[in-house]
């Protein structure tokens, strides 16, 4: 039986990459972001309107969100693996100097957000017995200078994901955290407010994880056996490990 996988955020990075992927293996896709030229694009990269469709709104606006998930019809319409991509973070200076707007778009976008489309998409996901793959970060576990709000956000994509399995375990749904770390991407160009020379200093020389692999990872996820679930994945480049305790000397 084909399935159909739902990936949020699939117009660049992972979430492109991963639609890419699961081409690949065959499923059906519908692909959500902001920019429909290259939502449309990839609808025709991927193998046309029969095998893949798109819906362009702001996974911020649960009204929205609600308004698109209600006009997916027949083969569409019924979900078997949720992707939770769509993300981002802002800024990279400490809190006392962080836009407090910056903040709150990425608690919209990274928690509320993801909340949103999965419990809307919830009782069919249970129905079908289908898999949620929430895409968090190593900073969900790892802290650093810089991160606050969005190491915030991505803690919660993880505890949720895990207080998701507890409850869902009687429902055969499988949910994953799957947790990055140093990874090269579009999302970086964003949260340096397009600064190519901090995208550049920060990836030179460290062979960073690429979209594909991420991509890759999840597509195993999705391959394994129904009785089989990943609670959590946290994935590194092989050039990142953990940094030394923080100390100010003062």
């Amino acid at each position: 039986m084909q399935k159909t996988v739902l990936v949020t955020g699939a117009t660049s990075g992972f979430g492109k990459a991963i639609a890419q992927r699961f081409a690949r293996e065959g499923y059906r896709l519908v692909l959500t972001g902001r920019r429909k030229d290259r939502l449309d694009t990839l609808v025709e990269e991927l193998g046309g309107a029969e095998r893949v469709t798109s819906l362009c709104f702001d996974i911020r606006d649960e009204k929205a969100t609600a308004a698109a998930l209600a006009t997916l019809a027949e083969p569409f319409s019924k979900i078997d693996v949720l992707v939770n991509n769509a993300g981002l973070a802002l800024g990279t200076g400490p809190a006392q100097d962080s836009d407090l707007d910056h903040w709150r778009t990425m608690i919209d976008t990274n928690v509320t957000g993801l909340v949103t489309i999965t419990r809307l998409l919830l009782d069919q996901l249970i129905e079908r017995r289908g898999l949620i793959v929430n895409l968090a970060s190593i900073a969900s576990n790892w802290p650093y200078p810089g991160g606050n709000v969005y190491a915030g956000t991505k803690a919660f994509v993880r505890q949720f994901s895990l207080g998701l399995r507890s409850d869902l375990s009687a429902k055969g749904v499988r949910v994953t955290s799957i947790e990055p770390g140093l990874s090269e991407s579009e999302f970086t160009l964003v949260r340096t407010g397009g600064d190519r020379e901090a995208y550049d200093r920060l990836y030179a020389g460290a062979n960073p994880l690429q979209p594909e692999d991420i991509a890759e990872t999840v597509a195993w996820v999705a391959s394994l056996p129904a009785h089989v679930n990943i609670n959590s994945l946290e994935v590194m480049p092989v050039s990142q490990s953990w940094a030394p305790f923080q100390i100010h000397r003062g």
